[in-house]
């Protein structure tokens, strides 16, 4: 780089208004789940959980969520409080747990699911089911590119 500074062209204006969208979803999910005592985290958990009866490690929990496993240890630990789910003797390693749904916890994500569904519908407006399969595939590369960058600067000090 020669000392100037490149004035940022649509593709930098495509990023912020990716992560303005990504907070306003952000956002509308806080107070859609509220009626139901539940964080978008939370609900997330609950929602994974749903679709794997025979429960997930920590380990799993935090790669499907994207989150570190010290943060999903708070949000289990606090739908555990609420007789959401339950941990279990993970079936290969007797130093890690399994978290399940309880029934309980089993009828509050059947109680959401709907609404949350017709919520997402209702986000896309008019969009095709072509082009949010087009705007998936778009994304995947933007997390890729993404994902490298980053392993590209944690490898590297700045200078």
């Amino acid at each position: 780089m020669n000392g100037t500074i490149a004035i940022p062209g649509p593709r930098y204006q495509a990023l912020i208004e990716l992560l303005r969208a990504s907070e306003s979803l952000w956002n509308a999910s806080r107070v859609f789940l509220a009626r139901w005592d539940l964080s978008p985290s939370q609900f997330n958990v609950l929602n994974l959980l749903y679709d794997r009866p025979g429960g997930c490690s920590q380990i799993e929990l935090s790669r499907q969520l994207i989150m570190h496993r010290s943060n999903v240890t708070g949000l289990v630990d606090r739908l555990e409080s609420r007789g959401l789910l339950r941990r279990a003797d993970h079936p290969a390693d007797r130093r890690a747990f399994t978290f399940v749904l309880t029934p309980t916890g089993k009828r509050l994500i059947r109680q959401i699911r709907p609404h949350y569904f017709q919520a997402a519908e209702e986000v896309w407006g008019g969009m095709t089911a072509a082009r949010a399969e087009q705007l998936i595939s778009e994304l995947q590369t933007i997390v890729a590119s993404a994902e490298k960058i980053a392993n590209r600067f944690s490898a590297t000090k700045p200078e």
